[in-house]
Formats: structure tokens, sequence, C-alpha cells
């Protein structure tokens, strides 16, 4: 088995690379259209809360739930109320970050959202993937890979959809009711990963979820750009289309 400051080191570098495969899959298609100075100030926020999100939803949901499949003597189905209560105050602290004054003067509320969930999830599955590790007695195996990779990339997606929906239902002054919404969604991810760890069709289940809600972020997104930036960014997509048919064509003729 290898020393844990190495498995340290390799959840946190998976881990990244699930952050910035969300990052990149989004927030760079919209970039210098939204404002980044807060979207980074609540990522900084997001590693800090999440570490400790991440700490408790561990040791009180996903530790129980495999020592309790693993017919550990004594071992007990996780108490609900401690997923309620672990989920309900993340949602809490996810919404007075995004009525902070910087986020509610731009209307960034999505925006600063998605960045705050990559860093939420990402720490989630930094946590998941290092203690995922630590039980195993091969590091090399197939499904060890697949899975480690599953939780790197769609823990920090999942979280940031939960969240930049958050701040869509903010922006548009439905603030309580994301409250319970995103907590309702936040017990199903909860209840869902360390299911799926043990029994890897859970992730088929999660993707299917992914596909359908991923058509609606460009829509959370966009709400947090300020109307003359939409005209300006509808310009250079529409001269980049142009650019592309006109070069399409001159190497048909060619």
């Amino acid at each position: 088995m290898l020393s844990e400051n190495l498995l340290f080191q390799v959840a946190t570098f998976v881990s990244l690379i699930g952050m910035t495969l969300g990052w990149r899959g989004v927030m760079t298609k919209y970039s210098g259209f939204y404002d980044l100075p807060t979207a980074w100030n609540q990522m900084f926020w997001g590693i800090i809360i999440g570490m400790v999100y991440a700490i408790l939803s561990f040791d009180n949901i996903v530790y129980p739930y495999f020592n309790y499949i693993a017919k550990v003597e004594g071992a007990q189905v996780p108490n609900p109320g401690s997923l309620l209560i672990i989920t309900i105050l993340m949602s809490v602290t996810v919404h007075m970050l995004l009525r902070r004054e910087r986020v509610r003067k731009g209307g960034s509320h999505p925006t600063s959202g998605w960045a705050l969930g990559l860093a939420i999830g990402g720490m989630t599955s930094m946590v998941l993937i290092f203690r995922f590790l630590q039980y195993e007695d091969s590091l090399f195996s197939a499904r060890l890979l697949l899975t480690v990779a599953a939780i790197a990339i769609i823990t920090p997606r999942c979280e940031a959809m939960i969240t930049a929906h958050q701040g869509f239902m903010i922006l548009n002054g439905r603030k309580w009711g994301a409250v319970f919404r995103s907590a309702t969604w936040r017990i199903g991810l909860l209840v869902m990963i360390p299911y799926s760890i043990a029994n890897p069709f859970g992730w088929v289940f999660i993707g299917s979820m992914l596909m359908i809600i991923d058509p609606k972020i460009e829509d959370w997104v966009w709400a947090s750009i300020p109307k003359p930036a939409r005209r300006r960014l509808r310009r250079i997509w529409a001269s980049n289309e142009r650019e592309k048919r006109s070069k399409k064509s001159l190497g048909e003729e060619e």
C-alpha cells in the first residue's frame, strides 16, 4: 500500500482535473463577459466550506453506509437526520455566500454559484477518492480507475449544477425555495455517490441525469451576463460563425 501522503497527492491531482474540466466546459465559453473576480472569490470560499462539508458527509453518511453494506459488527444505516442537517446547513451557507453584496451588485449569482459549486464538489471528490484509495488493496484495477475517474469528473459537476441553479433561483427572487430545492438535490447526490461506488450501475443513472440537465446550464449562466455584454457576445459568435463558413467554402473551392 502506498503512503497516505502519496495517496493524498493523487486524490488532490485527480480532483483538480475534474474541477478544471467543469470550469472549461462552461465558464470558458463566456470568458470576459461575466464577473470573473467574484467567481474566483467564490471558489476560494468553496474550497474552505467544501472541505468541512466533505469531512462531515464522509464521517456521518458515506463511512457508516460502507460499514453497513460490508456488514461490520454494530454498523447501522446512516442517520437520515444527519443527512438532512448537513445538506440544509450547506444550502443555507451557499445561500448566504450568493447573497453577498458583490454578487448581488453584478447579478452574477449563477456564475458565482458554478465556481462555488465546483470548489465544493472538488473538495468532496478529493476526500472520497483519498478514503477510497486507502481501503483498496490494489491501485491498478480497472474498477478502481473507473470509479476514481467517475468521482473526480461527476462530483464537481453535479455540485456545480446544484449551486448554479440555486444562484439562478436567487437571481429570480426565489430565495428560500432555492435553499430547500438545492438541499433536496444534495440529499440525492450524497445518497447516490456512495451507492455508485459500491454498485457501478449507479454512475449510469447519475450520468443520465447530467445529460438531461446539461442543456439548461447555458440558460442559468446566460442570465448572469449583463444585457450589453450579451449583445456583444452574440455579435462575436455570429462573426465567428461567418468566418467558419467562409473558410469552409474556400476549402471546398480549392
